[in-house]
């Protein structure tokens, strides 16, 4: 039989090889010889024969058919095997048993050597700790080692804290100033001809008389030591602002406006959408559409607005070039309206026109796009109209600003709480109170950034009512 073999893929594939009964006795006779002198996994590799063969070939001899399972053991050998494996464990039971209890006698008769000795609580944990770990290594599990120590396993199994490293002396570099350098040096950048400059400047200056005292971040620290480094330039100085504070007691008195965009037909393109709204009423006095932001646009929608509404006492705004345009600021001048601001970079400074505007943008009506000024124009106007005649605003009592802004929420607040009586009546069960819902009360002032002491009167006033 040839057993050579061709390298892979050498040729082709090769057929499978088979062996005859006299050829597997040769194999078996030689592999047991090779057993002996512990060379039987090299003559595998040589002959190409796996360990699974031989032991077919094995079970051939014993009068075993190729692939037959040696049989299944009778109820007396299974009996056997059962108890010999109970035996095992008890065994190892045992043997664990006695070594814990070896352990824990030396560590019982050392905590008590200890007690007498007054040595003190950390070495009685080391003992312990020292018996858990020999516990462990001998088998025990984890959680009776735990419970025969009486240590938790978490504490047991902690990581133990590394003892701090002892901070070196701090080495002293062998270029360092001494104490005469260093005050020659601060003796002469606080000298006349020098005090005003910065350590780079005086640098620079003093190589170009061929002087070198130190170098610029040397220069510096010794400064900082001294406590001669501060910002000496001469800095903006923003004036503070003042905050706001704006009250409207009925509608027509303080009016708040802003500019918001509305998505045009293309990426980047955008209309600006002009709105005017009275704080009190919540009413929409005025909403423009227009292509582009000026102040002449704005100043347009403020004289039709106040030709029919009437000229408020007040008109907030942000700060936007629009809004603190000449043009804007000469109209309401000549009309002598109050012109109002926000502060800057505050924008609860103007909160009744940032909430409307976030109010139209969250609505499901509002589209992603508008495809022209003329649609966003249509668009706007519907959607005030509906906002000033049919939506009911928590703010002011749920009622609808068409009917605070034109004096109706009295009439209506009457019939509304006849309603509550009449079904208050009918079923007194279902009322905790007898007084209307709060949400249903009418405002009494609005205000902008309303004052703390204001505010703490209105509390002391509730509490006293």
């Amino acid at each position: 039989m040839n057993t050579s073999s061709p390298g892979p893929r050498s040729g082709g594939p090769t057929p499978r090889r088979s062996f005859t009964p006299a050829q597997k006795l040769e194999h078996l006779a030689a592999y047991e010889a090779a057993i002996q002198n512990n060379t039987g996994g090299a003559y595998l590799r040589e002959q190409g024969i796996h360990s699974s063969q031989i032991t077919e070939w094995r079970k051939l001899l014993a009068g075993k058919k190729p692939g037959e399972k040696i049989g299944r053991l009778t109820p007396e050998q299974a009996e056997i095997a059962r108890l010999r494996r109970q035996l095992g464990k008890a065994e190892q039971r045992l043997a664990t048993t006695e070594v814990a209890l070896t352990i824990m006698g030396k560590a019982h008769e050392l905590l008590e050597q200890l007690f007498q000795e007054l040595a003190g609580r950390q070495t009685a944990h080391r003992l312990l700790m020292a018996a858990y770990r020999q516990l462990t290594i001998a088998g025990v599990s984890t959680r009776i080692a735990a419970r025969l120590t009486g240590i938790s396993r978490a504490t047991a199994t902690r990581k133990p804290s590394l003892p701090l490293p002892v901070p070196a002396p701090p080495v002293v570099p062998a270029n360092k100033l001494n104490s005469l350098e260093r005050a020659r040096i601060l003796a002469v950048v606080n000298s006349p001809g020098y005090v005003d400059l910065p350590p780079i400047q005086i640098y620079a200056q003093l190589l170009d008389q061929g002087v070198y005292l130190a170098s610029i971040s040397t220069i510096y620290r010794i400064l900082a030591e001294n406590k001669q480094v501060k910002g000496r330039r001469r800095l903006a100085r923003h004036p503070s602002r003042a905050i706001p504070e704006l009250v409207a007691t009925g509608p027509g008195q303080v009016y708040s406006w802003d500019i918001t965009k509305l998505a045009g037909p293309i990426k980047g393109t955008y209309f600006d959408c002009y709105v005017m709204i009275d704080i009190y009423s919540r009413y929409i006095v005025g909403a423009h559409v227009h292509a582009s932001e000026s102040g002449e646009l704005a100043v347009e929608m403020m004289r039709e607005i106040f030709g029919i509404h009437g000229v408020p006492h007040v008109v907030h705004a942000d700060r936007g070039t629009s809004m603190t345009s000449k043009t804007v600021a000469t109209m309401l001048s000549d009309l002598e309206v109050t012109k109002s601001h926000s502060r800057p970079r505050v924008s609860n400074d103007n909160p009744f026109s940032e909430a409307w505007f976030k109010t139209l943008k969250f609505a499901p009506v509002f589209p992603e796009r508008f495809g022209s000024v003329g649609e966003a124009r249509v668009f706007m106007a519907d959607f005030v109209e509906g906002y000033n005649h049919t939506h009911r605003h928590s703010g002011i009592g749920l009622n609808t600003p068409a009917d605070v802004h034109y004096g109706l929420a009295a009439g209506k607040a009457i019939d509304r709480s006849a309603t509550l009586a009449a079904a208050r009546a009918q079923n007194p069960e279902r009322f905790g109170t007898t007084a209307d819902p709060k949400i249903l009360a009418l405002p009494g002032t609005t205000w902008i950034n309303k004052p703390a002491e204001q505010e703490e009167k209105e509390q002391e006033a509730k509490l006293a009512a």
